[in-house]
């Protein structure tokens, strides 16, 4: 029996949770998995997920094992994905956080975003940008495979959550940082965005910041809605971009 348990252990990362319903695709059933429970091999950790004796899942680690092994969609977004980039702006006090995104509607195990992990995972689920993965791409970090928003996408993510997780000039800073940024994958992106305060402020804050990718953008394809956005009471009215933001923002430099 331990020659099947050795086989996981050469199969994936020491770190890896290991869910039940995958152990079992690889011959090992529910009754073995229990004999492996009961001899030190194993230790559960969830329902139906258990991790090597020893061994410390990462967040990163969970997130990774929950795509490869039950096939989901689960992509590590926002500001996270810039920080896995190298666009760090944050300096986190206490755990850092890893901020997780699924389809609309869609849940994630509560084992997996209440786990002690070495970051808190905090989850939301948007539909935002459609469905087919648009601006997703999959890196490889510490050894895991992690599918992760581009800089084009994760930005306009952050956007998303503004003001609620990002003040306006959290996002403004992390925009000034992506001086690279790919246009044709910047226009897909707005043109398929739900969001009108979305694509508002992205353009607004594009244009403030300078970038030379901004010129190379077709703004008369991109639907900017109708009517005005108030995202800060009391604050200056853009009339470009119909919207009212923060009178910090609109006079830094």
């Amino acid at each position: 029996m331990a020659t099947k348990i050795n086989e996981i252990v050469q199969r994936v990362p020491r770190n890896s949770p290991l869910f039940s319903s995958w152990l079992a695709e690889k011959g090992i059933d529910r009754k073995e998995q229990t004999s492996y429970v009961r001899s030190g091999w194993i230790e559960r950790i969830g329902h139906g997920v258990y991790k090597f004796s020893g061994a410390t899942p990462t967040a990163y680690s969970v997130i990774s094992a929950y795509n490869s092994q039950l096939s989901k969609k689960c992509h590590i977004g926002a500001s996270s994905a810039l920080d896995l980039r190298g666009y760090s702006h944050f300096v986190p006090m206490g755990k850092p956080t890893a901020y997780v995104f699924t389809e609309e509607n869609t849940r994630i195990p509560e084992w997996m975003s209440a786990g002690d992990w070495d970051m808190t995972i905090k989850h939301y689920s948007s539909a935002i940008f459609g469905t087919d993965g648009l601006g997703l791409e999959t890196i490889t970090n510490d050894g895991y495979d992690l599918l992760i928003s581009s800089p084009e996408r994760a930005i306009m993510e952050c956007l998303n959550m503004t003001p609620v997780q990002y003040s306006l000039m959290d996002t403004y800073y992390m925009m000034e940082m992506l001086t690279t940024l790919r246009p044709k994958l910047i226009q897909q992106l707005l043109e398929a965005c739900s969001s009108v305060k979305v694509k508002r402020l992205f353009l607004y804050m594009s244009e403030k910041s300078g970038h030379q990718w901004f010129n190379a953008l077709n703004t008369d394809t991109i639907d900017l809605g109708s009517g005005q956005r108030l995202l800060t009471p009391g604050g200056r009215y853009i009339s470009r971009y119909q919207m009212t933001i923060s009178q910090e923002l609109a006079d830094y430099e």
